[in-house]
């Protein structure tokens, strides 16, 4: 073995190893394109507001500091948004992928007479809605303003989610289904026994990307339950501090976590640099233990032999 990839190695043309080279180069150049932004916004979170006006704060903070810190998590109704917006992910991903998973398995299914204009129906639903004021008069008349379904219903069924887990169960095996069935099971049970567990990868890979539309929500927060602040979700108050932020500078000077005049500068930028670490440290320390799950989903939900 070790003598045939030692041949292979040797095989490999100036042009094939020229075109790998380039390859890592410019991998190597769009993983930094992409983790700078990241890097320097945790630099100037960890950096003095003071100091990180006067710029050069690249990838290592100048003055290091908790103090961003301790005005974001210093506010109130932090840690209870926090709860919010953690229950809604976890309910609304569990809820949808279920809900997306059974719509996907019925019109996958061949024997389904009506597959096609459902699939039609749902398809022309990522093209055309009714736009924002109808749907803020349906959350009014179904009651669901000031209620936490609010976050969870309205966004059950996803189109696109849809039509992943659609196309990676109708490359199942048609004969394990059909042995479920031979058995007794009906198709719930089929679904429930057999489709559910084989398509954990294509589940996963929906799970995240709802997972990350729940956590990062708020829009739908201001439209129905900005008067609820029991109600309110982590991204929904950093939202409003950071337009306290900066009306506080532009007002009266820079404030502190109490509303009083601070000693040390708290600017918008520091803030909103804050505020990109806390709302996105959930998910990316998530996402590796989904990783191989996503990777995999995509590729076979994506591809129809």
């Amino acid at each position: 073995m070790a003598k045939t990839n030692s041949n292979i190695k040797y095989r490999l043309s100036t042009g094939d190893r020229v075109f790998d080279l380039a390859n890592y180069v410019f991998m190597c150049f769009l993983m930094i394109v992409t983790l700078y932004p990241f890097v320097n916004m945790f630099a100037v979170s960890m950096n003095d507001a003071m100091d990180s006006i006067k710029g050069g704060i690249y990838v290592w903070p100048r003055v290091w500091t908790w103090e961003n810190y301790e005005y974001v998590f210093k506010q109130g109704a932090i840690v209870h948004a926090t709860f919010i917006s953690a229950a809604r992910t976890i309910l609304g991903t569990v809820i949808s992928t279920f809900c997306c998973a059974m719509v996907a398995y019925t019109i996958s299914r061949p024997d389904f007479v009506l597959r096609k204009f459902v699939t039609l129906a749902f398809v022309l639903t990522m093209y055309f809605n009714g736009g924002l004021i109808p749907n803020f008069l349906l959350i009014r008349e179904l009651n669901l303003m000031g209620s936490f379904w609010v976050y969870i219903i309205p966004g059950i069924i996803g189109v696109f989610n849809i039509i992943v887990i659609r196309s990676f169960i109708e490359q199942l095996p048609e004969g394990i289904l059909e042995s479920a069935r031979i058995d007794g099971g009906g198709e719930f049970t089929t679904f429930m026994r057999i489709v559910l567990p084989l398509s954990m990868p294509v589940l996963a890979t929906t799970s995240l990307f709802t997972a990350v539309y729940q956590w990062n929500s708020w829009f739908d927060v201001f439209l129905y339950n900005s008067r609820y602040l029991d109600l309110s979700t982590l991204q929904y108050e950093l939202m409003k501090m950071l337009q306290n932020s900066n009306a506080s500078i532009s007002g009266s000077g820079s404030m502190d976590g109490s509303g009083g005049a601070a000693t040390n500068f708290v600017t918008p930028t520091a803030i909103r640099s804050t505020m990109t670490i806390v709302a996105s440290a959930p998910i990316i320390m998530i996402y590796p233990f989904l990783q191989r799950y996503f990777v995999k989903g995509m590729t076979l939900g994506g591809v129809k032999e």
